[in-house]
């Protein structure tokens, strides 16, 4: 995430606007690629660090990862202009697009590849069904910043999301794996999906950071002013998003190294279409908000979050649903190690489509 809350610089593309980013946040892929390499040389060489990890727990998600999660929020959350709120919420076109991209589209697309890719596994088939319902709350804004996206709509979006989560999530599971099948002539799936659980995980993972960084804003503005607070507080903070970001990814690969490392061809076939769906669903929202006008910052936001997955959240539901040793938890814990490159690389993406199709009205973001 870009640390400075400067203007953004002149468009120059793509070269220019990463050049104006910090050495940590310019070598992004590195750092992720050693953390991914690190958690999984962790979890191989200390047989031991498993348990340790998952000794205790936020509901069904390792403590330490789940600090790791608040750490990363808490940074680009702080960054939000909250008075700025109501622009977004006014907004009734991106408001509609998000949902049905988010609640419509991006779920049916992904119950689709998950037939058409795995039809001989239904373990796997399942737990990919369950990252597609599992809409983003927490990454998601890290790559959006990243890319130069609207914040404020960014922190609106997600919100609606986490909401939507809580009341949607165990019907269109329902629907997913159990209704639909059966009226397609296709085998259906049991699952039981816990509400509270499911709210747990949002007010956490959301509720949390969020008002901590809305109180962090308010009070800090109060106190010394928002040129001080923009200029000087959050470029301190703001590289803790990204510790909290590597931490998270090394003590993740470490909890579920061995599983990874000791089925790679399936990791393969998991692989491919979560691959398909987040180039497929990130195009649709660029494209979509290209053809509605929103410009660049709020089309960018708008295809990060359709395009992002709550992990967290379908690595829990999965492995407190059908075990921790199950395939469905193994398709979850695969989606991270497609997702996080690859969402990595389309910022690099949105940013030269910034140039490319956005024009200069992009500049002002």
């Amino acid at each position: 995430m870009n640390t400075q809350t400067a203007p953004s610089p002149p468009l120059g593309g793509q070269a220019a606007v990463v050049g104006k980013l910090s050495t940590l946040d310019r070598f992004l892929p590195v750092w992720i690629i050693a953390a991914m390499a690190a958690g999984l040389l962790l979890g191989a060489s200390i047989p031991a660090l498993n348990t340790a990890l998952e000794a205790v727990k936020i509901g069904e998600v390792s403590l330490p990862i789940a600090v790791g999660l608040l750490v990363m929020m808490y940074p680009v959350l702080a960054k939000v202009r909250y008075d700025q709120a109501h622009r977004v919420i006014g907004d009734r076109t991106l408001m509609i697009t998000s949902l049905v991209l988010n609640w419509v589209l991006a779920p049916a697309f992904m119950f689709a590849l998950a037939w058409i890719f795995l039809p001989d596994l239904p373990d796997y088939r399942t737990g990919l069904i369950i990252v597609g319902l599992a809409r983003c709350i927490a990454m998601v804004m890290i790559w959006n910043d990243l890319a130069c996206g609207d914040r404020e709509a960014a922190a609106v979006l997600v919100a609606m999301n986490s909401v939507f989560q809580v009341i949607a999530f165990g019907a269109l599971g329902w629907f997913y794996l159990q209704l639909l099948p059966s009226w397609l002539g296709l085998p259906a799936t049991s699952a039981d999906f816990s509400f509270w659980a499911i709210t747990a995980s949002v007010l956490v993972f959301l509720g949390i950071p969020l008002l901590a960084g809305f109180l962090t804003r308010s009070i800090g503005e109060t106190a010394k002013g928002r040129d001080w607070y923009e200029s000087t507080f959050l470029p301190k903070l703001g590289p803790w998003a990204l510790y909290g970001l590597l931490f998270t990814i090394t003590l993740l690969f470490a909890l579920q190294g061995g599983t990874i490392t000791s089925r790679p061809l399936d990791v393969v076939r998991i692989a491919l279409p979560l691959l398909v769906y987040f180039l497929a669903v990130f195009g649709a929202g660029m494209l979509i908000g290209k053809w509605l006008d929103l410009g660049y910052a709020k089309t960018t936001t708008l295809a990060f979050t359709a395009a992002g997955n709550n992990f967290e959240l379908a690595i829990a539901v999965a492995i407190g649903t059908f075990g921790v040793t199950s395939g469905q938890a193994l398709a979850g814990v695969v989606g991270p190690l497609i997702e996080v490159p690859v969402l990595v690389a389309l910022v690099y993406v949105a940013l030269w489509a910034r140039k490319r199709h956005f024009g200069p009205a992009a500049v002002s973001l």
